[in-house]
């Protein structure tokens, strides 16, 4: 279970580039943290994330995320 102040931190770190999204590519760089986004998220992984919850483009921006965090139960 995360606050949304972890989580932001989280996506913080897997937005290397700092656009405000984190794409498959990002996610895929650190698997550790791939990991417990898919612990926090209920789903298998990264991909499965992106294909229900990003946009057509592989991305997915935080709101995105906190909202699939939330869903699962993981949000204090």
């Amino acid at each position: 279970m995360a606050t949304e102040q972890e989580l932001q931190s989280l996506f913080n770190t897997l937005d290397t580039d700092q656009d405000g999204k984190v794409s498959i590519n990002e996610l895929f760089i650190s698997p550790g943290l791939s990991a417990i986004i898919s612990a926090e998220t209920g789903l298998s992984g990264p991909q499965e994330l992106l294909a229900m919850h990003g946009d057509k483009g592989g991305i997915i921006t935080f709101e995105e995320l906190k909202q699939v965090v939330k869903k699962a139960g993981n949000l204090n």
